[in-house]
């Protein structure tokens, strides 16, 4: 069977009766048409199925209609959430997306980026970026060739457009809420390599040293924080410390520890919130799935994604470096409630 052949740019113009650069300027849009003609064009394309090249006309107009999209992992559905909203937001400007796996690793971040450039995208999302491991040149030379804006990054590189939560702001909130429902033995369980729980760990050390509560052995960093792993990592440092150490409170930088804590307590008999609070951070749908379901900080995932997205568009276009800070909420559930010291 004779192989069909994909319509042409050139068979629109035969069919519709006029040249192709009328064609042309009808699908771009760029240049006014009279509505009849334009009318002809579309019925042409519609009739044809003609889909048009965008690899062609990108290498006419000369300018790319994708973005890069670079992210630390795949198995953190924060992530995934977050590139829903960009989706949405890309897409409705006629622009797509290439995305890109960091692994939290520093090295593959910049190898990623590199990747990115190379493949000649108008502009870059890099999410939860390792600026504080990776040479600030790096970027600070990225930025002028390429469009850039960070999703929760918090080291500030000229040129470059922020969109991110308060992390400081809500991480105070989620530890001055905890502290009300009586806990001042909290223990904090972060991953490697993210400004994100870097910012959260300061953080953290300020509040419980305000409080002469700060313990060096209830700092715990289980590692990978935003992999397939991520829940085991954390469950199994939890269960070599939870018996040892006996806080009231155990503190996640994101959803996938606070459930790896849950699967911790569970194994050791442990009543959650009954003999110890868990509280995580992001309020990813898994948040809300488990039981007990999971009380966390609101990280509006979704509008993370839509906002870069237009800060990045705004900056493809000529616009200024732009900061937008979103506020965290706090999401009380089922996994906290109060302490009483009398029964420690």
């Amino acid at each position: 069977m004779e192989e069909k052949k994909q319509a042409t740019i050139v068979d629109v113009a035969r069919a519709a009766g006029v040249s192709v650069a009328t064609v042309s300027r009808v699908v771009n849009g760029n240049y006014p048409v009279k509505q009849e003609t334009k009318e002809k064009v579309k019925q042409a394309i519609n009739s044809l199925n003609y889909v048009p090249n965008v690899q062609a006309r990108e290498l006419n107009t000369r300018k790319s209609s994708t973005i890069g999209v670079v992210v630390p992992g795949l198995h953190n559905m924060f992530f995934a959430e977050v590139i829903d909203g960009i989706e949405e937001a890309v897409r409705q400007e006629g622009f797509s997306f290439l995305l890109s796996c960091a692994k939290n690793d520093p090295e593959q971040e910049m190898q990623a980026i590199n990747t990115l450039v190379a493949r000649n995208v108008s502009g870059i999302i890099v999410i939860s970026p390792n600026t504080k491991n990776i040479s600030e040149s790096f970027y600070q030379e990225l930025v002028q060739r390429v469009p850039l804006v960070f999703i929760n990054g918090y080291h500030r590189i000229p040129g470059v457009s922020y969109v991110g939560n308060d992390e400081q702001l809500g991480c105070q909130n989620a530890l001055e809420y905890l502290k009300e429902l009586g806990h001042t033995d909290i223990m904090f369980v972060r991953g490697a390599n993210s400004d994100s729980y870097d910012i959260k760990e300061e953080t953290y050390r300020k509040f419980m040293a305000k409080s002469r509560a700060l313990r060096e052995d209830y700092i715990l960093n289980i590692g990978e924080g935003n992999g397939v792993e991520t829940v085991d990592s954390a469950m199994t440092a939890l269960l070599a410390k939870l018996p040892e150490l006996k806080p009231s409170a155990v503190f996640c930088c994101n959803d996938l520890m606070a459930v790896g804590a849950l699967n911790a307590c569970k194994r050791l008999g442990l009543s959650v919130p009954r003999d110890i609070s868990v509280m995580g951070y992001d309020n990813i749908a898994l948040s809300r799935l488990v039981e007990p379901k999971i009380t966390t900080m609101d990280q509006n995932m979704f509008q993370l994604g839509e906002n870069a997205s237009r800060l990045l568009l705004e900056n493809i276009r000529g616009g200024q470096s732009k900061r937008i800070l979103l506020d965290n909420t706090l999401i009380v559930r089922e996994t906290t409630d109060k302490f009483s010291h009398n029964d420690k």
